[in-house]
Formats: structure tokens, C-alpha cells, sequence
């Protein structure tokens, strides 16, 4: 028995007493290079939740650091963490959370954790994907069909790796069964605040979050921060509508069916968007996907056909129709303009010795 249940115990006539398990147990994996705030935010909500005062006793709640190897894992910011545990048995915890960081560092876990991971998902144990751990949990299979909530800054990326999902990226976490998703910063405390209160109860939950220095505790349903799109608008409801549009270029919802994810009627939606934008929604959601096919015109050597779908037209008339009344000139034209550029491009690296890549972009960065 570890040091922290020998000083849990109590004695009764003399004769100590193993506390109950505590209600609320969580198991952290933490990927290479994973994102210290997302794991602090989350352990020091069940540390205060765990005991009266400060005293941090695993009392009501437990929690385990575990992991293949002995060595420390690093954070993104150059800080190590230790292990607590190697693997052990998933059902010996509520949630096991998979804390992730840097996407292009490296593998961010070991086969062994893949396995464990797979094992607790067959055991039916609740699996937290924090930051991009939800990358990990996607990597391992584990995400098949499920709704999965992503970073806006990560959104490209994760439809990139794993075009058959279904990412979000309008709100702060989303619950599926007995999968968890969320972005990483900030909305690491509302989750854990929501699975502390599900748990333990609401006023164990507003201690953690009043010695943290926490606001109320968010829904999951609140809408991330946003990307430069939707910064300047005041109007929360238009900037989910804005999120909601950049994430559904290639295949573009009826404005009705946006108004219904935000609660509103069509018609509210529309007056709305136009006292906010100056612009109905949809001939602004039109405008973007025009805007987005003259990037990949730019950008790319694709065909007009296949960006025209890429950017939600099913009609190659109807897109150049469009996007020529926008841009001045047709998306044939700027491919056999930019065909000749491109050659000569292509002439001059092969001459300098340099190779010819086209960098990857992000949208709306």
C-alpha cells in the first residue's frame, strides 16, 4: 500500500481503518512533449476537490501518472514529469485522460501505450483525449463515430490525418459516451470542473474552482475562443455561425441547419447576421468558400473540377459563375495564367538545384 492511503487511514477503537476508494479516480498518460497547462489544470482541480482545506490527502479523489518507461516525459515547455505508476489495471479508475501537446515533434507515444489504451476502451473505462491527446485516442482507433472536439488552430490538421472524422471546433469539450474530447488550454478547467461536480457534487466542485481563481465554470456546449474570422465580432451567436462556416467549406450546411445548432429560428438567424456583418449568411458563407477555392487556385496544382467540389460546389458552371463575380476573373483563367508561371518556376529551381514544395496553410491563421 502506497504513503498516500497509509495516511489516509483512520482508526476506529484503536484498529485502523482502509478508507473507501475514493469517488472520483483518473489516470493521466502523458504523450511526449504534451502540454503542462492542460495537466495542471486538470490534476490541481482534483487535488483541491480531493480533501478539506489544502491538504491535498487523495481522499475523495485519486489520481496516477502512468506510463511505459521510468524516465520522465517532457513537456512542450521543457518541464519533465515522473510517472507514478507503471500500467495498471483500467478499471481501477473512473476516466483515464490522455494529455497531448506538439503535433509535429515526433511520435507522441509508445505501442505499449496504444495497447493499454485499447484495453481500458475493451474494459469500457471513460477515455479523455486533452489537447491533442485526441490525435492519440484517433491514432489508436478509438474515435470511430464519435464526436470529437479539436482546437480551431488544429482543426485542418486533424480532418488532414483523419478525413472520415468528424471534428468540431465551435465549443470548449464535447462528451460522447464514454469518450471525452477537448482542446487544451482554458477549457481544461471547465471539463475537469464538470467531471469534479458529476462526481463529487456541485459545491466540491466551486471549492476547486474558487481556490483556483476560476470564473463559473463553462459548458461544454460555450464556444472556443476564436481564430482572426470571428475576433472582432462582439456577437456570440455570429461567431459560432462564422466557426461553424469555416469548418464546413467542402461540404456547406443550409443556413437553417446552422440556425438549428444555434438555437435559433432561420429567419433570426439572418436578421442577426446581417445587423452584425452587413451581409446575409448566405452569401457571406458563399464568399468564404469563393475565397477559400482562390487560395487553392493559388496554392495548388488541382483541378478546377476538383476544387470547385473541395470548396462545396457540386456545379463547375455555377462555381466559375461565382467566382469570377467575385475575383474578376475565371478559375480557368487564372490556372492556364498561372500554368506558364509555374513552369518557368519549375525551370528555375531544377536550374539553382532547389526543390519545388508548396508549404502548408492554414486558412484562417
Amino acid at each position: 500500500m502506497g504513503a498516500t492511503a497509509a495516511r489516509g487511514r483512520v482508526k476506529t477503537n484503536g484498529v485502523p481503518q482502509v478508507p473507501a476508494r475514493p469517488r472520483l479516480s483518473v489516470g493521466f498518460i502523458l504523450a511526449d512533449n504534451f502540454t503542462l497547462s492542460a495537466f495542471a489544470l486538470f490534476v490541481d482541480q482534483l487535488r483541491l476537490a480531493a480533501d478539506e482545506g489544502d491538504l491535498s490527502r487523495q481522499i475523495n479523489c485519486s489520481w496516477s501518472i502512468m506510463g511505459a518507461r521510468p524516465e520522465p516525459v517532457r513537456s512542450s515547455c521543457g518541464v519533465g514529469i515522473e510517472r507514478t505508476s507503471p500500467f495498471t489495471e483500467p478499471e481501477r479508475f473512473d476516466y483515464i485522460a490522455v494529455v497531448g501537446g506538439i503535433l509535429h515533434a515526433g511520435r507522441q507515444v509508445d505501442d505499449a501505450t496504444i495497447d493499454y489504451l485499447r484495453r481500458a476502451a475493451r474494459a469500457g473505462v471513460p477515455l479523455i483525449g486533452l489537447c491533442t491527446g485526441s490525435f492519440v485516442l484517433a491514432r489508436a482507433g478509438l474515435m470511430t463515430g464519435r464526436r470529437i472536439c479539436v482546437n480551431w488552430y488544429h482543426y485542418q490538421d486533424f480532418l488532414n490525418e483523419f478525413p472520415h472524422h468528424h471534428p468540431v471546433a465551435d465549443r470548449l469539450f464535447v462528451v460522447d459516451g464514454d469518450r471525452i474530447t477537448c482542446p487544451g488550454g482554458g477549457s481544461v478547467a471547465d471539463l475537469a470542473s464538470y467531471i469534479v461536480e458529476k462526481s463529487l457534487g456541485r459545491a466540491i466542485a466551486q471549492k476547486s474552482r474558487q481556490i483556483l481563481v476560476l470564473d463559473q465554470a463553462r459548458p461544454g456546449t460555450a464556444a472556443q475562443p476564436h481564430p482572426p474570422l470571428a475576433d472582432s465580432i462582439s456577437d456570440e451567436r455570429v461567431r459560432r455561425a462564422l466557426l461553424i462556416m469555416e469548418q464546413h467549406l467542402a461540404d456547406p450546411l443550409l443556413i437553417a441547419d446552422i440556425a438549428t445548432r444555434l438555437k435559433l429560428s432561420t429567419r433570426q438567424l439572418e436578421r442577426l447576421f446581417h445587423s452584425v456583418m452587413g451581409i446575409k449568411p448566405a452569401a457571406f458563407y458563399r464568399s468564404l468558400r469563393l475565397k477559400y477555392a482562390r487560395w487553392l487556385l493559388d496554392n495548388t496544382d488541382r483541378s478546377v473540377t476538383d476544387i470547385a467540389l473541395e470548396s462545396g460546389f457540386s456545379d463547375c458552371a455555377h462555381f466559375s459563375r461565382h467566382f469570377k463575380a467575385l475575383h474578376g476573373i475565371s478559375p480557368s483563367d487564372i490556372r492556364i495564367r498561372d500554368g506558364g508561371r509555374r513552369r518557368m518556376e519549375e525551370v528555375d529551381g531544377v536550374l539553382a538545384g532547389q526543390p519545388i514544395a508548396v508549404a502548408g496553410h492554414r486558412l484562417f491563421e
